[in-house]
């Protein structure tokens, strides 16, 4: 397991300071905690949260939790409306997921993991209602392959999407075919900007996206 020395005592102290000031606290400060790495004193890198952390599988129950908490406060500073906002469009990548399996599906499983080690995991949102999700993995350490779905977005309210997948398509070293059948979920989009954006499974899973 990386070290998460963002997860140390200095950094508890600098979160909880941040949280002291909020409103009047710059977002930024929130979004480099979250996902940026910083530069120690000594020349180092520090880890932020949650990037190095196979997109959260390597946090402990309490890391999840200070994750869960940033979140919140980020909340607070969404757009209205964050569906109709423009800034939802453009390639993202997932950082986070408090539910390992949500992305990903019995790939990311903890049997799934032994297995296929996740490359890359991108979702694309184009205007004005295509959403394509795809995940490059490593099979037995040397057969490389992608997972892809195309989907329709659907605007539910002002913050809560659907989105209505095809069939999945896998790639697997010369071999391309699609397999299952459609799929849909649920997404409420908690919070936007030019370099993250935060959502919310129907059944309560925090996702973290940061814009390639």
């Amino acid at each position: 397991m990386p070290v998460i020395s963002s997860l140390t005592s200095s950094l508890r102290f600098e979160f909880a300071s941040i949280l002291s000031f909020l409103p009047f606290a710059p977002r930024f400060f929130l979004f480099e905690i979250l996902v940026r790495k910083n530069v120690d004193a000594k020349g180092g890198e520090e880890e932020d949260l949650v990037t190095e952390t196979d997109r959260g599988v390597l946090l402990t129950k309490e890391e999840q939790k200070e994750v869960g908490e940033i979140a919140e406060e980020l909340q607070k500073y969404c757009v209205n409306a964050p569906v109709k906002c423009p800034l939802i469009f453009g390639e993202w990548d997932v950082v986070y997921c408090s539910n390992p399996t949500s992305p990903g599906g019995g790939y990311r499983s903890a049997i799934g993991r032994l297995v296929f080690k996740t490359n890359e995991m991108i979702q694309v949102i184009e205007a004005p209602d295509t959403v394509r999700n795809k995940v490059s993995f490593s099979a037995f350490g040397f057969l490389d392959g992608e997972v892809s779905l195309k989907g329709k977005l659907i605007a539910l309210d002002e913050s809560w999407i659907q989105v209505i997948f095809e069939a999945p398509e896998l790639k697997v070293g010369g071999l391309e075919f699609q397999y299952g059948g459609q799929s849909e979920v649920k997404l409420q989009i908690t919070y936007v900007d030019k370099k993250v954006r935060l959502g919310k499974g129907s059944r309560g899973s925090l996702f973290v996206f940061q814009r390639r």
